[in-house]
C-alpha cells in the first residue's frame, strides 16, 4: 500500500520536481547547520573538539558504518591533505584487529545519525579501557553513542530526501558539510599555508599551480651571465651556451644592471657595430625579473603579459636564477 504523502514519480515533470525538492532540503539544511554556527552551546562543543585535535600528539581516528562510514572516509582524506594526521577505522572490523591502529594519544571521532549503530560499541569498549578521547557526531544526544563519548556534537535534525525516509541524503550532505569545517578551522588555527599544501599535494595540476619559482628555475652556472664591459662576441658565446637566448648583465656585486637578448644582437649588428664593442652600451635596462618566491603561475602570467620568453629571478637586487617559457610549461603550470 501506498503512503498518501509519497507522491509516486510518473511524469518528466516529475522527476525535475523530485530532483528540485532534494536539493530544497539539502539547502534547509545547511541553513540549520549554519545557524547551529549561531548557537552558544554548539560552538562550545565545536570549539572543544577542534582544541582537543589541535592539542593531541596522536592522530584523528574516524570511524562510521554505512553512508555515516563514507562520509568519515572523506573527512579522513580531507584532514590527512590538509596536514592533520588521521585514519579511517571500519566498526565491523575494529573487534577483529583492526583496533591496533588506536594508540594512546589518538582521538577518535565518530559519526553516526542515530547513535545506536551496534557495531560502535567495541570502539567504545576499546577506548574507555585505554583512555582514549572519543567524540561523537550525532542528531541524538540521549542516543547510546552520545552518551558513551567524553563529548557529544549534535547536529541540526533534518528531513531526509528519500520518499520513505530511509535513505540518508539531506544528513550526511550536514556531516560531509561539518567535516569540512572542521578541516578548514584546524588549517587556520594551525596556520597552514599553501607551501605545506603543495607538501601534500606535489603531484598533478593542483601541485603545479603550487610551485614556486625557485622551485623550476636555473641556477648558478645555467644562468647566463656577463659583465656590463664583456664584448658583444662574448655576450653571443654565453647566449649560445645556454641556448636560452638572451644572457643577464652583472656588474661586480652580482647585482642585476641590464639584459642582452638575441634581438640586441640583432639591433647592434644591424648599426655596423662589432664584436668588439662593449655589451654594456646595448643591453636593455631594467629587465624584467621575478622573486624566488612567487608562484610560477605569476612566472607564467607575466611571460605572456609581457610577451617574453624568460625572466631573470632576483633575490632583492642580486641575480639568482632565470626561468624560461619552456621550464614553466614543462612543469605542468597552466
Amino acid at each position: 500500500m501506498i503512503d498518501d504523502n509519497v507522491r509516486p514519480v510518473r511524469a518528466r515533470a516529475g522527476r525535475r520536481s523530485v530532483a528540485a525538492h532534494t536539493v530544497a532540503l539539502a539547502v534547509d539544511g545547511l541553513v540549520a547547520l549554519e545557524t547551529a554556527f549561531s548557537d552558544a552551546d554548539f560552538v562550545a562543543r565545536f570549539e572543544r573538539l577542534v582544541t582537543t585535535i589541535v592539542e593531541a600528539p596522536g592522530r584523528v581516528i574516524l570511524a562510521g558504518m554505512g553512508k555515516s562510514g563514507i562520509i568519515a572516509r572523506k573527512i579522513t582524506a580531507t584532514l590527512t591533505s590538509t596536514g592533520v594526521p588521521a585514519m579511517f577505522l571500519h566498526p565491523a572490523e575494529a573487534g577483529h584487529g583492526d583496533l591496533g591502529m588506536v594508540t594512546e594519544g589518538d582521538v577518535v571521532v565518530i559519526l553516526s545519525r542515530s547513535g545506536e549503530t551496534s557495531e560502535l560499541a567495541t570502539i567504545f569498549a576499546y577506548c574507555k579501557r585505554f583512555a582514549i578521547k572519543t567524540i561523537t557526531i550525532t542528531a541524538r544526544l540521549n542516543s547510546t553513542a552520545a552518551r558513551a563519548a567524553d563529548f557529544a556534537i549534535r547536529l541540526p535534525v533534518v528531513r531526509e530526501a528519500c520518499p520513505i525516509e530511509l535513505s540518508p541524503t539531506t544528513s550526511t550532505t550536514l556531516q560531509l558539510v561539518f567535516g569540512d569545517a572542521l578541516a578548514m578551522t584546524l588549517m587556520a588555527r594551525r596556520g597552514f599555508s599553501t607551501d605545506d599544501f603543495h607538501n601534500f599535494h606535489p603531484a598533478g595540476r593542483l601541485g603545479a599551480r603550487l610551485l614556486r619559482v625557485r622551485d623550476i628555475m636555473a641556477r648558478g652556472g645555467d644562468v647566463p651571465r656577463v659583465a656590463p664591459d664583456a664584448t658583444l662576441l662574448d655576450a653571443t658565446i654565453e647566449m649560445t651556451r645556454t641556448r636560452l637566448g638572451a644572457t643577464a648583465v652583472v656588474d661586480g656585486m652580482g647585482l642585476l644592471v641590464g639584459a642582452f637578448t638575441d634581438g640586441d644582437l640583432r639591433r647592434s649588428v644591424t648599426l655596423e657595430r662589432g664584436l668588439t664593442e662593449a655589451v654594456g652600451r646595448f643591453m636593455s635596462p631594467n629587465p624584467l625579473c621575478i622573486g624566488p618566491n612567487e608562484l610560477a603561475s605569476e612566472a607564467l602570467r607575466l611571460l605572456q603579459e609581457r610577451n617574453v620568453l624568460l625572466l631573470f629571478v632576483n633575490d632583492g637586487d642580486r641575480l639568482v636564477g632565470v626561468v624560461h617559457m619552456h621550464d614553466v610549461l614543462r612543469a605542468g603550470v597552466a
